[in-house]
């Protein structure tokens, strides 16, 4: 049979017994009605493409994925005067009996939790969750028929949550949600390290059994969310203050996201001296969910989907009015740095800057907080790479702001909205470029100086040169592309930041040194030896039309000529830029 990769038993044994269940559901005789998809709500999508005799172009057809929720005949009435009625169907989730008993009242809470978004639809006990009745033999895990939370004993750090819905109509017809039991340590070190410093809960290596029950509550939810329809919200943490994540009362009211489909994880702009508490620092089920299931789940009077559609966009724009941080910020793939996995609030150099004197508080106390009878360092290193990533984030955040735009769809009603494609205001790119002039091109002492950094190893700065490598690379600093979107956007508005005046600050800070003739320490070395690297990277790889491969080119140019001609009493500087010098000639050359 060949080698069994990745199955240890069948490596050993040369064969392998695997069981598998196969569970047919006869789809409705009636599709659901569709309702069409809008990329201003973040719902999964499917979609066919219709053809017709009277067409002169082919139309495409999208909706999204929902569960079909119906009232009953005597209710309909009821629910249009805006009373909550109780569907003939409600969504069931069952709790696998395999998972361990102390977490399954945090997973069907985290169910649960959904019904305040489908009472804002006009639903009252829409979604439930129960506990798996163990003692009825006509009910399978594996039969299609039954939604499922499973656990899975596995050291997968993960959890996800899927959806079979008839292609038809969107609807919604099982889900299984898998967590897997590693998912735990995921969470403990996020909760360390981001509410470490105010909150003493979270200064173990073991936590207490409410502290996690209430993380496994929020990943249940979270992944509940999906197999509702829902996409990731990357952008809805974008539209609280930075401030108000400071305010006891307000974040404690409001939460520091409008959106658990975010990827906000927890409060980390709160300070000790802030005395929040964990209704303020963890994320729930808020604004935006609640808007987004009821444009998914409330019925409206029409019977075709093209009036729907018109209805729920007028709603849609009045909504968006009334309230921006209703926005979908999509899935942080589209250059809008709003948009972005595992950041909060509307300022990103503010919130990293007060991340940043966290995680110098956490980083001293983490073999204190993490202490087992002989550990080898493991917990340690563990929770200090988990800081050092977490800086990682912060820098990514801000540096997501240079040559960035903002994209805000909109139908063509929206006469008020701003345009669909924004760039970044050029204050705001400045003030991210200082931000990494301080915390990156400037040596971060703080993250390796720490009295027990060489029980860990005996190469401190290597993890501060992988914090320049994650910044001073091709596709963060000098991508190309960035390059010829700031020359495109100063093109039409020369109050906008230019390519060609970003190279000059990045390039004063990150070369301060050249052509002074002072001393260059290591760190900064390494920074320079990366810079030109990255920007050789850029340059080779950039189309010969781009603007910013010129624009690149002219750098390096200006940067051999002043190495090569650079005098220094210090050998070694001398030396490194002899060797820069030689190395941009030379690829040039190529």
């Amino acid at each position: 049979m060949g080698q069994m990769r990745g199955l240890p038993a069948g490596s050993e044994a040369g064969t392998v017994t695997i069981v598998l269940n196969t569970s047919l559901l006869l789809l409705p005789e009636k599709p659901m009605q569709q309702r069409y998809f809008d990329p201003r709500v973040g719902y999964f999508a499917n979609g066919y493409s219709k053809f017709s005799d009277t067409q002169q172009e082919v139309e495409t057809v999208r909706f999204i994925t929902r569960w079909r929720l119906e009232a009953r005949p005597e209710d309909v009435e009821k629910q249009r005067r805006g009373e909550l009625v109780e569907p003939i169907k409600p969504i069931v989730y069952y709790i696998d009996p395999a998972t361990p008993k102390q977490w399954r009242p945090y997973l069907i809470a985290g169910v649960n939790d959904w019904n305040v978004a489908f009472e804002q639809a006009g639903w009252k006990n829409a979604i439930c969750a129960e506990e798996w009745p163990e003692d009825n033999p006509d009910m399978s895990m594996e039969d299609a028929r039954f939604s499922v939370i499973r656990y899975l004993a596995s050291p997968t750090a993960n959890a996800y949550g899927p959806n079979v819905h008839d292609p038809r109509s969107g609807e919604i017809l099982e889900s299984h949600i898998g967590w897997y039991h590693n998912v735990m340590t995921l969470v403990h070190d996020w909760y360390q390290v981001q509410a470490g410093a105010v909150d003493p809960r979270a200064r173990k290596m073991k936590y207490d059994d409410e502290l996690m029950g209430d993380l496994i509550r929020f990943v249940s939810s979270h992944e509940v969310g999906h197999t509702l329809g829902l996409r990731h919200n990357m952008g809805s943490s974008s539209f609280t203050p930075v401030e108000k994540l400071r305010d006891k009362a307000w974040v404690e009211e409001h939460g520091h996201t409008v959106s658990i489909m975010d990827y906000a994880r927890f409060n980390y702009v709160a300070q000790p001296e802030d005395n929040i508490g964990k209704a303020g620092l963890y994320p729930r089920i808020n604004d935006y969910d609640k808007w987004a299931i009821e444009y998914g789940y409330r019925p409206t009077e029409y019977t075709d989907p093209e009036k729907d559609h018109l209805y729920w966009n007028n709603v849609i724009i009045e909504r968006l009015n009334n309230n921006p941080a209703l926005w979908f910020g999509g899935e942080g793939s589209d250059s809008d740095p709003r948009a972005q996995r595992e950041d909060l609030s509307d300022d990103a150099v503010a919130a990293s800057n007060y991340g940043i004197k966290n995680l110098k508080r956490v980083i001293v106390e983490i073999p204190e907080w993490n202490v087992e009878e002989a550990d080898m360092y493991t917990n340690v290193s563990r929770m200090y790479e988990a800081v050092v990533s977490q800086f990682n984030r912060y820098m990514g955040h801000v540096a997501a702001n240079i040559g960035g735009r903002y994209l805000t769809n909109k139908s063509i009603e929206q006469t008020s909205a701003p345009d669909k494609y924004a760039p970044v205001p050029k204050t705001r790119q400045k003030a991210a470029l200082d931000f990494l002039n301080e915390h990156v091109f400037t040596k971060p002492e703080w993250i390796v100086n720490v009295p027990y950094i060489f029980d860990l190893t005996d190469r401190p700065d290597n993890y501060l040169y992988n914090v320049v490598n994650g910044v001073v690379s091709s596709s963060v600093l000098l991508s190309t592309a960035k390059l010829d979107r700031l020359e495109q956007f100063a093109q039409y508005d020369s109050s906008n930041y230019s390519a060609e005046e970003y190279l000059s600050d990045l390039y004063g800070m990150v070369f301060s040194e050249l052509g002074k003739g002072k001393a260059v320490d290591s760190y900064r070395r390494y920074l320079q030896r990366r810079y030109v690297t990255a920007a050789l990277e850029a340059y080779a790889a950039a189309a010969a039309t781009s603007n910013g491969k010129s624009l690149l080119l002219g750098q390096l140019v200006e940067i051999q000529e002043k190495a090569a001609k650079a005098k220094s009493s210090d050998s070694v500087t001398k030396a490194h830029w002899l060797a820069i010098s030689k190395q941009i000639d030379s690829a040039l050359k190529k």
